[in-house]
């Protein structure tokens, strides 16, 4: 897991290739005029989701990972809490892989929570974890999916 400014991603980018585009594509675009659901940036491999939702407070926020996806997440105009634990240390799953949608979702708690304020950017990676929508509130926030395995 990364966590850091937007204004910082250029030392990053080094660490797969597909997040130059994904870093170029979140300082070129208007992303406060984006519209809800999901931009192609590069097919399958770079995308883009936008969506506006309400927060579930820490007690309702699940752990989730993904095999095939980097995410990269930012939140517009208010901060978003996320929870956070590596993926070796979860025991008790709560939905099973579904390969479809990229998704398995955890019972275990988070060991540790943090604040994504508007500007900033977390990544996570297969063996992260996390628990987004975890603030109280409603929120509009990005998702940059980049294809673990890029050609």
């Amino acid at each position: 897991m990364i966590l850091d400014r937007l204004d910082m991603a250029q030392r990053y980018c080094s660490l797969h290739p597909g997040f130059r585009p994904a870093f170029e594509f979140l300082r070129s675009a208007d992303l406060a005029e984006l519209s809800l659901g999901r931009h192609d940036v590069v097919g399958d491999r770079l995308f883009v989701l936008v969506a506006r939702g309400v927060g579930q407070g820490r007690a309702g926020a699940k752990l989730e990972t993904h095999r095939r996806y980097i995410d990269i997440q930012l939140a517009l105009g208010s901060n978003d809490e996320i929870g956070w634990r590596p993926t070796s240390t979860c025991e008790r799953i709560a939905t099973p892989f579904d390969a479809d949608k990229d998704i398995m979702f955890f019972a275990d708690a988070p060991q540790t929570w943090l604040t994504l304020a508007p500007g900033n950017f977390v990544i996570f990676f297969p063996d992260d974890a996390h628990a987004p929508l975890a603030i109280d509130g409603e929120l509009r926030k990005i998702v940059v999916k980049i294809a673990v395995n890029w050609p």
